[in-house]
């Protein structure tokens, strides 16, 4: 079993309710193939690098998950047969990137770093 990131770029004329129901689908449907849920993630929406069927941004989830291979093919499938879903890119990730992203959400690396103490980081006045 190897463990897999997935981000999706869903459509953004879906509201609060359409993505917590797709999003809950995409879950259980990884439920029910074998594969156990890590870490889940909505970013929200954000502009697009370039336009996507005329739509210029999109509302990105991020999925991380432990299954097997053959869970990867039939979750892209559904995610080719979804009209909601503009883009979706999935990585099988290598014992480094699981280390990083384990540090990521334990605050030791990233915008939400946890600093040690202000004193450190502060110029001494001399």
């Amino acid at each position: 079993m190897n463990q897999y990131e997935t981000i999706v770029i869903l459509t953004p004329v879906l509201s609060d309710d359409d993505v917590k129901i797709s999003t809950g689908n995409y879950k259980e449907y990884l439920k029910q193939h074998g594969a156990q849920l890590v870490h889940e993630e909505l970013w929200g929406l954000r502009q697009l690098a370039y336009p996507i069927r005329k739509k210029t941004t999109g509302i990105y989830y991020l999925l991380e998950y432990i299954g097997p291979g053959n869970v990867v093919g039939n979750l892209e499938l559904q995610f080719t047969r979804d009209e909601n879903v503009l883009r979706h890119h999935t990585i099988r990730l290598d014992k480094y990137s699981i280390d990083y992203n384990e540090r990521k959400r334990r605050g030791e690396i990233g915008r939400g770093r946890k600093t040690e103490t202000k004193e450190k980081s502060e110029p001494s006045v001399a």
